[in-house]
């Protein structure tokens, strides 16, 4: 006790306020030190270790049923042994440092420089956003920090900077780029530059070019974000940037970079044991975004939602299917079609239960490694159903049903950069007026431009998008052409906004994965049914849809009876294809299952005069029959809201007498129709002139027929197919109410005169719609009177005259009234000889 007193007496009680103030700071600082060395220093790993940490972890996914798909240990044998600088081109070597670390072979293991950079992102972005590693820090990281590697704090970044500056004080600095290199992710499944090389090019690294050495050096900052195979546009972009930082950094001349850039890279696959590649990579993509820590440091047991039975299945359909357009055995010219894609779902939880990319994953010679299901492409008349559940929408201005008539003739529009725009059938066909119900059954493109035109661009791309179909949210970017496959799409996504017309207008998101358990055993993640929330298309319109899908009889016309749409049991299916057969679709349903498949080839090259119909419909039909072969025959219960009424077949309201033709329909019960059918209408002809009867016919000479009356635009279209006209002097209910429309030309058109026929035979007939009780039709041109006509139909010829124009008709009624038509804008060009026109620019 004296001891201590006296202990105490000389530390601390003689002691003046400013040594006692130094004492307690020296005390402090010590024990700072301690805490900070004990903090940083505990149980860091021996750099020694390092060796250890380039054994992969293994990671196993399975089917749903328990099936090993891939273990992802060693794509290639040998492949993660360590690959030693001479045995890489120069330019990989270069690419990577001047992308990851230009000053590699300057700091000594960090760089101050990028501490500081890094540390103004996370100020500014308040946590922990930007890491300003070196070469040698993610080295240190991925080999020696095992589970700590996924934290994301101070700690761990000091920890890290301490085993870098070890790092370079003991190995070279060839030597630490040769661990980067051999260890680092490059996405689909490859570690190493090695892995890389054979999963991207199919050949060994040693043999990189330039330009693919850029590719994949911009490959481990994102691998999934630039991933060449799903993602061309943003991998080339990520590669111009790397090519753009040796510019920067000396290794190479513009000119060189300039080559790089513009060569066309080839992608393929140097084969592997690996079941449902293309699913196993699109696993893998969420596993490395979801949990890319977990895989790094100890590896995971993952259960998929694909069922390895029917994936199988898939397979080989598409296999036999492919082989049989390229050698027909009706001995038809083969038809260039190389690769498919098929996309089963389950429409009520989005799980993807097959996925097939393409037939042959390491078939270079057709990109067999690029995943079509995950490709952006033009759906074609795919897209129609989303349309005309628009259009079917009660809460809009005036809403089409299934039974409203349209005319399937040529019609002219007005696209958003004002240009004229015609739509035209598949074989040029027209088919005069047609019931939305027919129109869409047999995929008649005029029906669905009128309908998009009808409802709005808006309306489609809202109902899209919330159904998930991601590439299609810009309506600023589309016209009415949409309609029929003017954007892209991605196969999994159109398929899975399909599901929305058979689950009753809900939306599914694609699910992968079941569930996820780390090494020990731990459930990570676990699939759970979602709730379901609000519809995002009313069920009722779904079924609508649905109605007209599995019509076997509405589509009869354009496919025949007993086409590959039909599968011996209730499914609803839709075809499209693309300009130059670039695209071929089918996409349908049964009420528990709906699959798409897309054929075509992955350079966009055409194929050769096949459909939706003949190239991805049979492989569509032999999937659905054999994957429900056993299963019972389910139908679809209409939901309550609706009407089922008979309508006359040809103009979708309600019949009269007259009406020769009756059909059932099925409406929204708000939306049923009122009005009664007016296109056949009897009128009293006198049987000796076949002209219309008037008082001074006798009663024996009076005979009452009933005529079919289109509108006036249609009246072209009926003559071609022998529909007689009424009788001259018949004045056809609602006649009168018609508009004046100019029909002829159409708004925006340019016409081109040429110096090879004579110019008086270079001419326009002007058309127009107008009311039955017109007797005079002025044509004004750029607001001067061109000439007038005083008898049906009321058209006359126009020679072309070079220069842009306004022409608007002007109707005098009997009544004396008059009334106007909207202008019209066109152009006409002058010939220029080939030798005067400009370089650029439009010719004046």
């Amino acid at each position: 006790m004296f001891m201590l007193k006296t202990l105490r007496r000389v530390l601390w009680i003689n002691r003046r306020w400013w040594q006692r103030f130094l004492l307690i700071s020296g005390m402090l600082f010590v024990a700072s030190i301690l805490f900070l060395y004990f903090w940083l220093f505990h149980d860091l790993p021996d750099i020694g270790e390092i060796e250890a940490g380039l054994a992969l972890p293994s990671t196993r996914i399975y089917d749903r049923n328990g099936q090993l798909l891939y273990e992802i240990v060693d794509l290639y044998e040998g492949s993660h042994e360590t690959v030693t600088l001479e045995n890489l081109p120069q330019c990989m070597v270069n690419a990577t440092v001047a992308t990851e670390d230009a000053n590699f072979y300057k700091h000594p293991g960090i760089d101050l420089e990028g501490i500081v950079r890094a540390a103004w992102i996370n100020i500014r972005g308040g946590e922990v956003q930007a890491g300003g590693s070196t070469i040698t820090q993610q080295v240190a990281r991925t080999l020696l920090l095992g589970d700590e590697k996924s934290e994301r704090t101070i700690r761990r970044k000091l920890r890290e900077m301490i085993l870098a500056v070890q790092l370079n004080q003991n190995y070279s600095r060839n030597e630490i780029l040769e661990l980067y290199l051999n260890q680092t992710y490059y996405g689909n499944l490859a570690y190493g530059v090695e892995a890389a090389s054979q999963v991207y090019f199919g050949h060994s690294a040693q043999h990189l070019s330039l330009a693919e050495c850029a590719m994949l050096a911009g490959l481990p900052q994102t691998p999934a974000q630039y991933n060449p195979l799903t993602n061309p546009e943003a991998a080339k972009e990520r590669q111009k940037i790397v090519l753009g930082l040796m510019v920067k950094h000396g290794y190479i001349t513009r000119t060189q970079a300039d080559i790089a850039a513009n060569e066309v890279l080839v992608y393929s696959s140097a084969p592997f044991e690996i079941l449902a590649p293309h699913f196993v990579a699109a696993v893998w993509t969420q596993l490395e975004r979801d949990y890319g820590e977990e895989l790094l440091s100890g590896g995971l047991e993952v259960t998929t939602t694909l069922d390895l039975g029917w994936q199988r299945t898939a397979e080989e359909i598409v296999v036999r299917q492919i082989d049989l357009l390229n050698n027909p055995i009706d001995g038809t010219p083969p038809k260039n079609a190389h690769n498919a894609a098929l996309v089963a779902i389950d429409p009520y939880t989005g799980q993807v239960l097959t996925m097939v990319g393409s037939p042959n994953y390491f078939d270079e010679t057709i990109d067999g490694n690029v995943n079509a299901a995950l490709a952006f492409r033009q759906p074609g008349s795919a897209l129609k159903p989303f349309t005309y559940a628009a259009a079917f929408d009660p809460n809009s201005d005036e809403p089409m049903t299934p039974a409203t008539m349209i005319l399937d003739i040529g019609t002219p529009f007005v696209t958003r950069r004002l240009e004229s725009y015609t739509p035209s059938n598949f074989g040029l066909v027209e088919h005069g007026p047609v019931r939305i119900r027919e129109a869409l059954a047999g995929s008649y493109n005029i029906p669905a431009v009128v309908a998009l035109d009808h409802v709005g661009m808006d309306s489609l791309i809202s109902l899209t998008t919330r159904l998930g179909i991601s590439t299609l949210t810009d309506s600023s970017r589309f016209d009415l052409s949409l309609t029929l496959g003017g954007g892209e799409v991605q196969l999994v996504e159109l398929t899975s906004a399909y599901a929305a017309f058979t689950n009753g207008g809900q939306r599914i998101d694609p699910v992968y994965i079941l569930d996820v358990r780390n090494k020990e055993g731990e459930i990570l993640y676990q699939w759970k049914p979602k709730a379901l929330g609000a519809w995002e298309l009313d069920p009722r319109i779904a079924f609508l849809i649905t109605d007209i899908l599995s019509d076997e009889d509405a589509r009869i016309p354009s496919f025949g009876r007993g086409s590959a749409l039909s599968i011996g049991r209730p499914a609803a299916a839709k075809t499209g294809t693309t300009t130059d057969f670039r695209d071929n679709w089918t996409i349908g349903y049964t009420p528990n299952l709906v699959v798409g498949v897309w054929v075509g080839n992955a350079d966009n090259t055409a194929m050769k005069n096949i459909s939706g119909i003949s190239g991805a419909g049979p492989i569509w039909n032999q999937f659905m029959r054999a994957v429900l072969l056993g299963q019972p025959e389910l139908t679809w219960t209409p939901p309550s809201g609706l009407a089922r009424m008979q309508v006359c077949a040809m103009s979708g309201l309600l019949p009269t007498p007259e009406c020769p033709q009756r059909a059932w329909e099925w409406f929204l019960e708000e939306v049923v129709p009122t009005e009664k059918d007016n296109l056949y209408q009897t009128f009293v002809i006198d049987t000796r002139t076949g002209l219309l009867a008037d008082e001074n016919t006798p009663s024996e000479f009076r005979k009452e027929e009933v005529f079919l009356v289109l509108p006036q635009e249609a009246r072209t279209w009926a003559a071609q197919h022998g529909i007689p006209a009424p009788p001259l002097g018949a004045v056809p209910v609602g006649e009168n109410d018609i508009p004046v429309r100019l029909l002829s030309p159409d708004p925006y058109t340019v016409f081109q005169l040429t110096p090879f026929t004579p110019l008086e035979t270079q001419r326009i007939l002007l058309r127009v719609t107008t009311p039955a009780n017109t007797v005079r039709i002025q044509y004004l041109l750029d607001g001067a009177l061109l000439g007038e006509v005083t008898a049906y139909p009321f058209e006359m010829w126009w020679v072309l005259t070079p220069g842009e124009h306004f022409l608007q008709a002007a109707a005098t009624l009997d009544s004396g009234e008059t009334i106007q038509s909207e202008d019209i804008y066109f152009r006409v060009n002058s010939w220029i000889p080939p030798d005067e026109r400009p370089i650029s620019g439009e010719a004046e």
